[in-house]
């Protein structure tokens, strides 16, 4: 595995991969765990070139949010991109994304308004912005994403709908990592205590009933957590919900029973 951390090296290591070859991208922030690991497989498996960036996105965090205690280990996750087969890892400093006097932005302003965009102003207006750059820097022709981060999946898919890119992007969504107790895989489960974990448990449980509003009232009454939001996506087809337990922020989602996913 090579590691760029500029656009012009990681695309003088690609150019000998561009004509005849497909490739697979799969956008991270890092702190790797095993649904990254997931993505990766699947993306090695599809193409014949993988890339990973790994960029802690800070345009996507508010100004009280976690930015500067997110996670990160650059030897660590390095380490496992390339047990898992992962080509190259573009590893960007924000000035390479965002040089001095940068000034444009994605705004997928309705889907990104609502839920996390509503709890998160401005936080999709970063997520599509970084992608869009990532798709244009890479030209990959399949994305790979999962399912826990449902309503950014919709927001992506919304951009290249109005941007006329679906026809030359595949996005591909893996189903949710879960631990054997059922919470969802994330970087920021590493903020939780014992007993903060264990009070987590109430998101997956919640959702697990398929009833926006069973899973409102069990969150209501869950020890030790403050409900930011629990609605549902695509026409019904996602029950999603947002949490705090302490000072950490977890997301959730499920497929309702009898939707495609």
């Amino acid at each position: 595995m090579k590691i760029a951390r500029t656009i012009d090296e990681l695309r003088t290591l690609m150019e000998p991969m561009t004509v005849g070859f497909t490739t697979g991208l799969v956008p991270t922030m890092g702190a790797f765990h095993e649904g990254h690991l997931s993505l990766f497989r699947a993306a090695r498996k599809e193409n014949d070139t993988v890339v990973a960036s790994l960029f802690v996105n800070p345009t996507q965090f508010g100004p009280a949010e976690d930015l500067t205690r997110y996670p990160r280990d650059e030897a660590r996750d390095a380490a496992l991109a390339a047990a898992e087969g992962v080509d190259y890892l573009f590893v960007p400093p924000q000035e390479e994304l965002y040089p001095p006097g940068y000034q444009t932005w994605v705004d997928v302003t309705e889907l990104g308004a609502i839920l996390e965009g509503a709890a998160r102003p401005g936080h999709f207006r970063g997520v599509a912005t970084v992608c869009l750059k990532l798709f244009n820097i890479v030209r990959p022709q399949a994305v790979y994403f999962g399912q826990k981060d449902a309503q950014q999946v919709a927001v992506l898919r919304q951009m290249l709908r109005d941007l006329n890119m679906e026809r030359d992007l595949d996005l591909c969504v893996l189903p949710t990592v879960r631990d054997a107790d059922g919470l969802a895989l994330s970087s920021r489960n590493a903020y939780l205590s014992a007993t903060e974990r264990e009070q987590a448990l109430a998101l997956p449980r919640a959702l697990a009933t398929g009833s926006v509003g069973e899973a409102r009232t069990r969150l209501a009454s869950a020890p030790g957590i403050t409900v930011d939001y629990v609605d549902t996506l695509e026409d019904g087809r996602v029950l999603a919900a947002a949490i705090r337990v302490g000072s950490t922020r977890l997301i959730d989602n499920i497929i309702v029973e009898g939707a495609t996913p």
